[in-house]
């Protein structure tokens, strides 16, 4: 008879994120299934990755196009992926052409990146790609994104001169801490509201992703999209 398979490190960790996620949705009148955990698995072996895809996980998340563009073809097709961060549009190109079965960038915070990967969209022929606008909301000057200000701007460039993506919500990177500025969430959820108001759309049809390791339970609590 075999031996039980010992769990790895990374699959114990991801249980125990999961689990504090159902505790913080339980806490905010919310359900599990409301939020979608994003694992970042940038820096992490292929073989690392592979483990918590077998335990069950779908999504994962990179910040280098490389790294992804890398790690994409060695993993099965029907893991989603996210470009999370910033994008030079010179690599929106590489990025796509790279990753066919890429879900959604996260970090849409200028037009010119909207259209970069728009027309990128169109010359490969595939579907219309989900992005979030990228919101700079704790006003770092090293951090991207677009003003709060002008996040109602970038989104009605995205919706009426990008055919070839689809607007799916907002997302942040809060404050270097990522756990002493709740107001970051706030701001993101004010844009949501503005943006939603401005569109006539549902706030449950405009994604919100923030939250990082320290914080993801506030974020939780505050909304239904986080990344860990």
């Amino acid at each position: 008879m075999a031996a039980p398979t010992v769990e790895g490190a990374a699959v114990t960790a991801l249980r125990s994120v999961l689990h504090r996620v159902r505790q913080a949705a339980e806490r905010s009148g919310r359900t599990q299934e409301q939020i979608r955990v994003v694992a970042v698995s940038k820096t992490k072996p292929v073989s690392l990755i592979r483990q918590v895809y077998d335990a069950g996980h779908r999504s994962f998340g990179e910040n280098y196009v490389q790294e992804i563009v890398d790690k994409a073809p060695q993993l099965p097709e029907d893991i989603k992926w996210h470009f999370v961060g910033h994008l030079q549009s010179n690599k929106a190109k590489t990025l796509l052409g790279g990753v066919p079965n890429l879900d959604m960038v996260e970090g849409v915070g200028n037009e010119k990146i909207a259209n970069h990967l728009d027309k990128a969209v169109s010359n490969l022929g595939r579907k219309p790609l989900k992005v979030l606008v990228q919101v700079n909301t704790s006003g770092e000057e090293s951090k991207s994104g677009i003003d709060p200000s002008g996040c109602l701007g970038i989104v009605e460039h995205v919706r009426l001169r990008c055919p070839n993506l689809e607007f799916s919500g907002l997302m942040t990177i809060g404050m270097p801490d990522y756990t002493s500025t709740p107001e970051n969430f706030r701001t993101l959820l004010n844009c949501r509201a503005e943006v939603c108001k401005a569109l006539g759309m549902a706030e449950d049809q405009c994604e919100l992703s923030m939250g990082m390791s320290g914080d993801f339970e506030k974020a939780v609590c505050d909304t239904i999209e986080f990344k860990p």
